[in-house]
């Protein structure tokens, strides 16, 4: 095996574990009463870019080799680094939907007795889910040996989190108050000590 391909089969490793951690939640979800949606075209423009840049274009190029042309020669170390940056992703991913709990949604929404969780990752970063995807789109850039599927998982990354980042802290602002606002002075956005 190259290692090129190990690259692309711990991407779809991950890609399938990342599935099978948020599917549970996805179920549960639907069961748990919207007071309050907030979902907008820019919303779903954004969830769109994310799916092609981190599960479509690399699933297409795993599958077919296309675009052949941006290849580069995998190396041993990046592909070390790929895994473990993934490891990572899903850990966050986990604990977050963990902590969350009945509070998950996939989109901007405020559920029944939503509460404002502060703990787990939460305790440092008020968006865990952002920084698993930010950790997966490094991972993909690591562990596919190709600058367009690389580049794409960051791009789908900050179109999603630039198009969703603001609204959804207006949104928990109108829902939390005061008691959002001294959140956010305490925490940082997706990178602890950082942003």
């Amino acid at each position: 095996m190259s290692v090129a391909s190990a690259g692309e089969i711990i991407w779809v490793l991950g890609i399938v574990a990342w599935y099978v951690i948020r599917y549970p939640f996805e179920r549960r979800a639907k069961r748990v009463h919207v007071v309050r949606n907030a979902r907008s075209r820019s919303d779903t423009l954004g969830l769109a870019s994310a799916l092609f840049g981190l599960a479509v274009l690399p699933a297409f190029y795993v599958a077919t080799g296309i675009p052949k042309a941006a290849d580069y020669p995998a190396s041993a170390w990046a592909i070390a680094l790929g895994a473990i940056a993934f490891c990572c992703a899903l850990w966050v991913f986990r604990r977050s939907h963990k902590e969350l709990g009945r509070n998950w949604s996939i989109t901007l929404e405020i559920r029944e007795k939503h509460e404002l969780v502060r703990s787990g990752p939460y305790a440092l970063i008020r968006h865990p889910m952002y920084t698993s995807f930010l950790l997966i789109s490094v991972a993909q850039a690591f562990l596919i040996a190709n600058w367009v599927v690389g580049v794409a998982g960051l791009i789908g990354f900050a179109i999603l989190f630039f198009l969703r980042v603001n609204k959804e802290e207006r949104m928990m602002l109108e829902n939390f108050g005061p008691q959002y606002r001294t959140y956010m002075e305490s925490t940082k956005r997706i990178i602890p000590y950082i942003y």
